[in-house]
C-alpha cells in the first residue's frame, strides 16, 4: 500500500475549513471618516493711515558756518574772556593781547594829525586871502589826509587787540593761553556756528528725478534716543559724480534748542511721495507666488486667498491699493502652508487695538 503526503494546498483547505466551523470571520478595516480639524489663525482688520515714500541714506551731521579766529596783530594774550563750549555772537570780544605799543603809535599819530589839521586852517585863511598858492594848499591837503589814514589804521590796529568772534556759534576749541605771545594769523580759537546745521548725502544718480529742493526729511539720531528731527531738502546738484554715480543733496537742520551737535551720525530719510488715508495691513500677512502678492480672509471660519495689488512698503505695514476692504479679517498668523477654503478657527479678537482714527504717518522703506 502506497502512502501520500497532503501538499500546502491541502494543508490551508484544512485551516479555512476550521475557521468556517468554529464560527470565526476574518477581521475586516474599518472605513477612515475623521474630518481634518480647523486651523487656528489670528486676524486683524486693515487699517488707514498715511503713507510716505522715502529715500534713506546715513550721513554725519556739520555745521553750515565754521570759522578759525586767527590773530591780525602780533602780541601777548593778556586776557581770555570765554571757554571751549561757550555760546559767542558775533562781534563779542573773546580775548585781549596786550596793546601798549600800539596806543604809543596811536597817541603819536593822534598829536600828529591834531598839527596838520591846526596848519591847515591857518593855511586855508592865508589861501582866501590869495596869499598862498593853489599847489601849496593842495598839498598841504593832501597831507591832512595821509595823516588822517594812519591815525584810522593805528587805531584799527589797536582794536584788533580785542579778538572777536566773526559769527554766532559756540567755542568749539581753544588754541592759546593766558601768556602765550602769538604772531599775526596765529590761531586763537573756532567758532562753530549752531543754526542751522546740514547734512551732505549722496543720493544714486536713479534718484535724481524724485529728489527736489522743500521736500522735508525725517532724521533719526542714534545720540538722541533715534528721536525723529524734521528738516528740509535746501539744495540739490545737478552735477552727477561719474565715479560714484550720485549726486549731492544737501539737508538743511534748523535747530534752535540746539540738542544737535555737529558730528552727529544721522539717518536722513527723504520724503518724495504721501499716500493719504490708505488701507493698511502687517507684512506678515502678505505672501508670494508667480501670480503675484495674496493673503487670506476668514469668511464664515474659512480662508479665503486674495489678490491684492501692494503700494508703498511702510514700517511694519503694506499699503493695499486693491483686492481689500476695510471690514475684512484678514489673516496674520497661521497662514503658511493654508489652503485656499480651508478650514479654520480665530483664536483671537480682530478688533483688539483697531483704531479707526488712525492717521499717523508711516515712513515707506
Amino acid at each position: 500500500m502506497t502512502l501520500h503526503r497532503p501538499g500546502w494546498a491541502g494543508f490551508a483547505c484544512a485551516l479555512l475549513l476550521a475557521a468556517c466551523q468554529s464560527g470565526e470571520a476574518p477581521p475586516e478595516q474599518e472605513p477612515d471618516n475623521e474630518e481634518t480639524p480647523p486651523v487656528p489663525v489670528e486676524t486683524a482688520r486693515p487699517e488707514r493711515g498715511d503713507v510716505v515714500a522715502v529715500y534713506s541714506g546715513t550721513a554725519p551731521i556739520e555745521a553750515f558756518a565754521e570759522a578759525d579766529v586767527i590773530a591780525k596783530v602780533a602780541g601777548e594774550v593778556r586776557e581770555i574772556l570765554v571757554e571751549e563750549g561757550d555760546k559767542v555772537t558775533e562781534g563779542q570780544v573773546l580775548a585781549r593781547l596786550d596793546g601798549d605799543r600800539l596806543r604809543l603809535e596811536l597817541s603819536e599819530s593822534r598829536a600828529q594829525l591834531q598839527k596838520m589839521e591846526r596848519d591847515f586852517a591857518r593855511n586855508e585863511e592865508l589861501r582866501q586871502k590869495d596869499l598862498l598858492s593853489e599847489g601849496d594848499f593842495e598839498k598841504l591837503q593832501f597831507d591832512l589826509e595821509a595823516l588822517r589814514a594812519s591815525y584810522n589804521l593805528a587805531s584799527l590796529e589797536l582794536d584788533y587787540t580785542q579778538i572777536r568772534a566773526p559769527l554766532d556759534g559756540v567755542i568749539s576749541q581753544r588754541f592759546v593761553k593766558i601768556g602765550n605771545t602769538i604772531k599775526v594769523g596765529d590761531p586763537v580759537f573756532r567758532v562753530t556756528g549752531m543754526d542751522p546745521l546740514v547734512a551732505y548725502l549722496h543720493v544714486p544718480e536713479r534718484e535724481f528725478r524724485r529728489i527736489a529742493p522743500g521736500q522735508p526729511v525725517m532724521i533719526a539720531i542714534d545720540a538722541l534716543g533715534n528721536e525723529q528731527v524734521m528738516a528740509e531738502v535746501s539744495r540739490v546738484g545737478n552735477i552727477v559724480d561719474p565715479d560714484t554715480g550720485t549726486f549731492k543733496v544737501t539737508i538743511e537742520i534748523s535747530d534752535p534748542e540746539q540738542p544737535i551737535k555737529p558730528g552727529m551720525f544721522g539717518r536722513m530719510s527723504i520724503v518724495f511721495d504721501k499716500h493719504e488715508n490708505v488701507l493698511k495691513v502687517p507684512r506678515s500677512a502678505l505672501m508670494e507666488d508667480t501670480d503675484g502678492m495674496y493673503l487670506f480672509v476668514v469668511e464664515d471660519n474659512v480662508a479665503l486667498r486674495r489678490a491684492v495689488e501692494t503700494g508703498y512698503s511702510a514700517k511694519g505695514f503694506v499699503e493695499i491699493a486693491a483686492g481689500l476692504e476695510e471690514d475684512d479679517d484678514v489673516i496674520v498668523v497661521g497662514q503658511v502652508g493654508l489652503k485656499n477654503e480651508a478650514s479654520v478657527v480665530v483664536i483671537n479678537d480682530p478688533d483688539a487695538g483697531h483704531d479707526d482714527d488712525d492717521d499717523g504717518m508711516e515712513e515707506a522703506d
